[in-house]
């Protein structure tokens, strides 16, 4: 009979040492580790964005438009 509280006692023991290494159940480890993660998704994604239109944006050169003169700034009528 000795030997169960002992052992209950060590079993919480070990229970509590890995609960406190857990992801799950240390709520200020997990809430930081997914603040950086959701930071460092969002600068990735800013980066890949601003890489994309750099590299494959809009061309200004390639379109010729035409402009209605009365539209202008400064409009020239006729």
């Amino acid at each position: 009979m000795d030997q169960q509280p002992a052992f209950q006692h060590e079993y919480n023991e070990e229970l509590e040492k890995v609960q406190d290494r857990d992801f799950t159940h240390n709520w200020v480890s997990s809430s930081a580790f997914i603040f950086y993660l959701s930071v460092f998704c969002m600068l990735a994604f800013l980066f890949g964005s601003c890489f994309k239109l750099y590299t494959k944006g809009y061309d200004r050169n390639r379109y010729e438009v035409t402009v209605q003169e009365s539209t202008k700034y400064t409009p020239t009528y006729k």
